[in-house]
């Protein structure tokens, strides 16, 4: 098979952002006297979006107060945007690889559950460099991976089919996401989950290395 177009996840796939990532919803668990979390437990804490990160960080008696979490939520994009970039870099190899893809002119996308406006500052500072087709985060009106209407609606703009999508992702949300559009689900291990994480939920190439790609697929 020959894929004619790639769409990634962002954190945790193409970039490192954990740090920051924590840091910030630590600062916001600190302006409540609440306790904080190591970075390592935020492994488990994103992947679903900016809300649903604050849910799990909050203490559990607080994590129902729907109120609270707005407030929080608020609370913690205001610190994530003084962070964006202040530890999160791209992972080794990731440069070379989406060249590698756009000189073959593979159309890229990226679909993310950050929220928008972060993704598009994270990727105008540390992607510009490369040319994507589109950039979607979580954004009002549509819903968050692992429904699929959002890579669907990227390939569509690429017009390409399903079944000539690879989707790159790190986490059990991604290969579910893949899965359910009908893309190629590839798992990369440099990410914030473990590889076994990654085999149960459907990954069909596992990648340890950005460049390992071109050893396991024709684009």
């Amino acid at each position: 098979m020959k894929y004619k177009a790639a769409i990634f996840d962002l954190d945790g796939t193409l970039i490192d952002s954990l740090a920051d990532l924590g840091d910030s919803a630590n600062e916001m668990l600190a302006s409540y006297g609440f306790p904080a979390h190591t970075i390592e437990e935020y492994r488990y804490f994103v992947g679903n979006g900016s809300r649903k990160l604050i849910e799990r960080c909050l203490p559990q008696d607080k994590s129902k107060d729907s109120s609270l979490v707005d407030e929080a939520l608020a609370r913690y994009k205001a610190c994530y945007d003084k962070n964006l970039v202040h530890k999160t870099k791209c992972y080794a190899g990731i440069d070379e690889m989406l060249q590698a893809l756009q000189e073959k002119n593979i159309p890229l996308g990226i679909c993310t559950n950050k929220h928008q406006s972060a993704a598009d500052e994270v990727c105008q500072k540390l992607l510009s460099g490369h040319s994507f087709v589109e950039i979607i985060g979580d954004r009002p009106g549509l819903p968050r991976k692992p429904d699929p209407k959002k890579v669907l609606a990227i390939a569509a703009k690429m017009g390409v089919k399903p079944e000539e999508v690879a989707y790159f992702g790190d986490t059990s949300v991604d290969m579910e996401t893949a899965r359910n559009a009908g893309f190629l689900p590839v798992g990369v291990t440099w990410g914030f989950r473990p590889r076994k994480e990654l085999v149960e939920t459907g990954a069909k190439v596992l990648l340890d290395k950005p460049m390992e790609l071109f050893a396991h697929l024709e684009f």
